[in-house]
C-alpha cells in the first residue's frame, strides 16, 4: 500500500457532508491513538533488548531508531493534537453548516490527511526497522541463550 486514505481520491472532501467528514476524523483520532500505544510497545521492545548489547555498532543502531522513533512520538502526538482541534471545528461546522469557513476548512481537512498519510508512512518504515534491528541484535548478540532460561 504506497499510500494511506480513508476517502475515495478526486473531490469526495468538497463534496462530503460535514457529518461523514466529522465520522472520517474521529477515524484519524482512533488510528492515531492506536498508533501512539504502538510506539510504546516499541520503545518497550528496544528497552527489553538495549540492556544486552554489548557491540558498539548495536548500539548506534539501536540509538539511532531510538532517535527515529522519538521523532514519530512527536509527529503522534502533534497530529492527535491537530486531529481534536479539527474536531471542534467539524463539530462547529455540523451545527452550523453555512458558515463562510467552509472552503478553508476543507483544505485543511485536505492538509490534515495527507500529514497523517506521511506520518502513517513513517510510523511503518520505523516499525520494519525496530523488528529488523531487533532480530539482528539477537542473532549477532548471541541473545538467544538468555531467554531459554
Amino acid at each position: 500500500m504506497s499510500e494511506y486514505r480513508n476517502r475515495p481520491k478526486g473531490i469526495y472532501i468538497q463534496q462530503a457532508p460535514w457529518d461523514e467528514l466529522y465520522v472520517l476524523t474521529q477515524h484519524w483520532k482512533s488510528d492515531l491513538e492506536f498508533y501512539r500505544d504502538d510506539l510504546r510497545f516499541l520503545h518497550h521492545l528496544i528497552d527489553k533488548y538495549f540492556m544486552w548489547i554489548t557491540e558498539k555498532e548495536n548500539l548506534d543502531l539501536v540509538k539511532e531508531i531510538k532517535k527515529n522513533l522519538f521523532t514519530t512520538g512527536k509527529q503522534s502526538k502533534d497530529l492527535l493534537a491537530k486531529v481534536g482541534k479539527h474536531l471542534i471545528q467539524l463539530g462547529q461546522l455540523v451545527e452550523n453548516p453555512n458558515s463562510g469557513e467552509a472552503a478553508i476548512f476543507k483544505m485543511e481537512h485536505e492538509h490534515l490527511e495527507d500529514e497523517i498519510a506521511d506520518f502513517v508512512k513513517s510510523f511503518r518504515q520505523n516499525r520494519k526497522e525496530v523488528f529488523a534491528i531487533t532480530e539482528y541484535i539477537i542473532d549477532s548478540e548471541q541473545l538467544p541463550h538468555i531467554f531459554e532460561s
